[in-house]
């Protein structure tokens, strides 16, 4: 982000500024959701109506973030955020959901819903890290079915020269690599009786992985007092499930919870009261 300062245009972040040698560095905690109070009402949440809520919002940002992935699923898209830049030749930001948001990539909520703008960015920010990751399985796909071997299952060396420098990076990639996307495409072209146009006719849509990426979004849902290092609180997007399903329901009331976070083994880095924290991410598991 860009500001003016005395008819300057100047560079703006949040991210800390580092010195000349200075590298980032994050350190991670695991930690287990212990209990949760309702916001509204004061009520104190035991563990297993906790990951009812819990699970509600993590079906809800699953399945916007499965729609917004089958929406994008191909070379074209895909090229356009590897690239990064929008149609404007501006670089687009780092973080996944604002570039989306940047090329107009927009979430699709199920009719009925109402869907605040942080489960939106969580949703963007997961697909955006698969499409972003699928580059790289893109580009050695092209590059084996462009230097396509007379013999799948046995290449001679100058096939092996060939493919290596069709594919990024080949020259040190390890041949079991190109060995195994070799064996997908025959596997392809055994079933369907042709060779697939890319990996994204070659591989369906990946499976959304059940979590909240609360992090990636913003540092308000949680809180770690430099105290406390080894407990917090934090804000999951909450909500109660369907009754008779699993489903989430049209407009759940109330429902927005506090819980309390019992992190295990952290690091001394993690710990440290003179570094920032970040929003934990919140993986559903059944209870």
């Amino acid at each position: 982000m860009t500001a003016s300062r005395a008819g300057k245009r100047v560079t703006v972040s949040r991210k800390p500024a580092l010195a000349e040698g200075e590298t980032a560095r994050t350190a991670c905690a695991r930690g287990l959701l212990r209990t949760g109070v309702d916001e509204k009402t004061g009520e104190l949440l035991p563990a297993t109506l906790l990951a009812r809520r819990v699970g509600w919002a993590v079906d809800l940002v699953s399945g916007l973030t499965a729609t917004l992935l089958a929406e994008h699923w191909n070379t074209t898209d895909v090229d356009i955020l590897a690239s990064g830049q929008d149609a404007g030749g501006r670089t687009l930001p780092s973080n996944a959901w604002m570039a989306l948001r940047r090329l107009g990539w927009t979430v699709t909520t199920p009719d009925g819903v109402r869907v605040n703008d942080r489960i939106v960015r969580i949703a963007q920010e997961q697909a955006g890290r698969v499409l972003r990751s699928a580059k790289w399985r893109a580009d050695l796909t092209a590059g084996v079915l462009a230097t396509w071997p007379a013999d799948p299952g046995k290449r001679t060396a100058g096939e092996w020269d060939a493919v290596r420098a069709a594919v990024p990076g080949g020259q040190h990639m390890p041949s079991s690599v190109i060995t195994s996307r070799t064996r997908q495409i025959t596997a392809f072209a055994k079933k369907h009786g042709r060779m697939p146009v890319d990996v994204f006719e070659a591989e369906a849509v990946p499976r959304i992985a059940r979590m909240l990426l609360l992090s990636a979004c913003d540092g308000q849902p949680s809180t770690a007092p430099s105290a406390s290092p080894r407990c917090g609180t934090a804000k999951p997007p909450t909500g109660p499930p369907r009754q008779g399903g699993n489903g989430p329901s049209a407009r759940p009331a109330g429902g927005r919870a506090t819980a309390t976070t019992a992190r295990g083994s952290a690091s001394p880095h993690a710990a440290s009261p003179t570094r920032p924290r970040r929003s934990p991410t919140v993986p559903a598991a059944p209870w």
